[in-house]
């Protein structure tokens, strides 16, 4: 069983109504002050950790969010399963505005200005990556999502960009031709830091556009993306609800899981930075 679930809410998501709240933790971590204060709570009898990506209000662009403190503040209060949900545009003409998507693979356009290793300061350490996604919790996720009555599709490659602005058609029509599924801005370097963090983590992509690789229809912009965003809310949250239901009596297949192996240590020990090993304790606990 689980011992703490954490969710990160993208646009669009920023509390969850019906959380039985247990307090509130301003938090300041080694990487930082996270995006916003921790709420506790307890939802469907699991005991749960919530994060607003973007903070309070939405004040911070996804090149802003300070992802490593997001996922160390979460790892300090004990989550080891981690959900996030993030609104994304669709690549793909049967992937529709308001379909999920729990997709399996991700592709790094993001320009390196985010932080996206706790490694480096005299300790270098590497994680197996191939697969980015815990497969029980995408699993539990795409059927949480279908029980919710959403039309979920399960697979297919995330393109996560830098932002905040949207994509060219140029950039649009080349991530279609490389058989991309949907495009967002903040699952990385937000899954890099949970596997460097043993955390299992998972997405729910909300579809809200179609970029603007589409010759018929508009191009993605705020108004239409806000529009979407509220049934796209609406639903996660329902879909949240099955999901913690099911993690709460242990359903997780951990089958294939590589989530919380050891880290390959590259630095010995007799050379790695002292400070960097204290500022690292909480990250190494598995």
């Amino acid at each position: 069983m689980v011992k703490r679930v954490g969710i990160i809410g993208g646009s669009g998501l920023y509390s969850i109504p019906g959380i039985a709240v247990k307090g509130e933790e301003s938090v300041t971590t080694p990487y930082g002050v996270p995006s916003s204060p921790v709420v506790l709570g307890e939802f469907h009898g699991v005991s749960t950790a919530f994060i607003a990506r973007h903070g309070e209000g939405h004040r911070l662009t996804p090149s802003e969010v300070p992802y490593a403190a997001n996922i160390y503040a979460l790892k300090s209060m004990g989550v080891d399963t981690l959900i996030s949900f993030s609104a994304v545009g669709s690549l793909r003409e049967e992937v529709q505005p308001r379909h999920f998507v729990v997709p399996d693979q991700l592709f790094d356009r993001t320009r390196g200005s985010r932080r996206s290793s706790f490694f480096g300061g005299g300790v270098v350490a590497h994680i197996a990556f191939g697969d980015p996604f815990c497969p029980g919790l995408r699993g539990v996720l795409g059927r949480a999502a279908a029980e919710a009555g959403a039309v979920v599709h399960s697979g297919g490659t995330l393109v996560v960009m830098e932002g905040p602005a949207f994509s060219t058609r140029a950039e649009s029509l080349f991530y279609r031709s490389i058989g991309a599924s949907v495009i967002g801005m903040t699952a990385l370097p937000e899954a890099k830091l949970a596997r460097e963090a043993g955390i299992c983590y998972a997405t729910l992509g909300m579809c809200t556009d179609y970029d603007c690789w589409r010759e018929s229809g508009d191009d993605v912009n705020c108004d239409m993306v806000f529009r979407v965003m509220k049934d796209n809310a609406a639903m996660a949250l329902s879909v949240l609800g099955k999901v913690l239901a099911v993690l709460g009596a242990g359903g997780k297949d951990g089958a294939g899981c590589l989530c919380r192996e050891p880290l390959g240590m590259a630095t010995g020990e007799e050379s790695r930075d002292r400070r960097t090993m204290e500022s690292l304790e909480t990250v190494l606990a598995r």
